[in-house]
């Protein structure tokens, strides 16, 4: 009889991973920052996930709108370093809304994490707000120069998918470079130390490696080749099952901060530099380096879609977890009809118009 022994380590490591993921939780929201202003244990909860990159979502935070909109609930928001734990958070069923980016909620959706949440909500496309940045005198000029360094970014993030797909459209082999899993606060610390010789991450972060860096790319000119990340909202699918109004009234409150990010881009910024706690012009230049879509473009074919109809977000995820397994990040990627299932749309036309 032959056995299959390579089957059997594969099972156990992905096996291994989840258990992993589940196990880490604690040590996760051990590490979290959570805002329990307006904390009323008599009212239901709602737990937010959120993060600290410029997006309406910390305009919705720092204005209390979602309190405002939903007074029978209490609101408790929870930072986050990171989609991959936030994916953590999510597994423990500790979470139910989330800004989070495209790349781990490909991973979330796929095996072996299977999550079920849903996107219900775009928040921004990255451009320049997203990129690598080379510590000066380390001789790194190009992606190719990255073979034989040491680069740092967040794994499981966009940004580690926005450096595998430079790596791979520059023709390095990512084995040949040495990759560090660091959060974008910890690899600031170890560019500081000349730890790492380039860093690939998000602002407010990115800002600062680049007063002393130089900009390699940025996942605007990714995104030009075929391989954009997007920041999104997700909801957790048994929570949108059992309080879908309380989804609209959060949509309607994300609606109303991307139309101040439109047509107040002052008041916008300081918002953001209240939660960031930067100033109020650099917040506006942080806003600038990324795009924010317009309300009515969040129902188009581009995007989120509408019921029956879901957009093109669910091919932009299905083409980041084919990415991730090619990459071998992931076992395989899910049927595009994963993704497409995975777009929350249900009464989303409505609800953003109301806003």
């Amino acid at each position: 009889m032959t056995i299959n022994r390579t089957n059997d380590r594969s099972r156990a490591r992905r096996l291994s991973s989840v258990f992993g993921i589940i196990a880490a939780l604690v040590m996760v929201i051990a590490g979290c920052s959570v805002d329990n202003s307006g904390s009323d244990d008599s009212r239901p909860t709602i737990r937010l996930a959120y993060q600290s990159f410029p997006s309406g979502d910390l305009i919705v935070k720092n204005n209390r709108w979602l309190e405002e909109a939903l007074p029978d609930y209490n609101i408790k928001w929870t930072k986050f370093d990171s989609g991959a734990d936030i994916n953590t958070a999510f597994v423990a069923k500790e979470v139910d809304f989330a800004a989070i980016g495209s790349s781990p909620v490909a991973r979330g959706l796929s095996a072996p994490l299977n999550i079920p949440y849903q996107v219900a909500f775009v928040l921004d496309v990255a451009g320049d707000n997203e990129a690598l940045v080379a510590r000066n005198g380390t001789g790194i000029n190009t992606v190719a120069d990255l073979k034989g360094k040491r680069v740092a970014t967040a794994f499981a993030s966009t940004a580690h998918y926005s450096l595998l797909a430079a790596l791979n459209q520059a023709g390095v082999n990512p084995k040949d470079v040495n990759l560090i899993d660091l959060q974008p606060q910890a690899s600031l610390a170890a560019w500081q130390r000349g730890d790492v010789d380039a860093v690939y991450t998000w602002l407010p972060t990115l800002d600062e490696l680049r007063k002393t860096g130089k900009t390699i790319i940025a996942s605007r000119e990714l995104a030009t080749a075929g391989k954009p990340t997007l920041d999104l909202g997700v909801v957790s699918s048994s929570f949108a099952t059992e309080h879908p109004e309380a989804v609209d009234k959060w949509r309607e409150v994300q609606a109303r901060a991307l139309t101040l990010i439109k047509d107040d881009p002052n008041a916008a910024a300081q918002a953001i530099a209240a939660q960031l706690g930067t100033t109020p012009e650099d917040a506006a230049d942080q806003l600038e380096q990324g795009t924010y879509l317009t309300v009515a473009e969040l129902t188009s074919p581009t995007w989120l879609g509408t019921e029956g109809n879901p957009g093109n977000v669910a091919e932009n995820l299905y083409s980041a977890a084919e990415f991730l397994a090619e990459q071998q990040q992931i076992p395989s990627a899910p049927p595009l009809d994963t993704f497409q299932k995975a777009i929350y749309t249900k009464g989303l036309p409505g609800v953003v118009e109301q806003q």
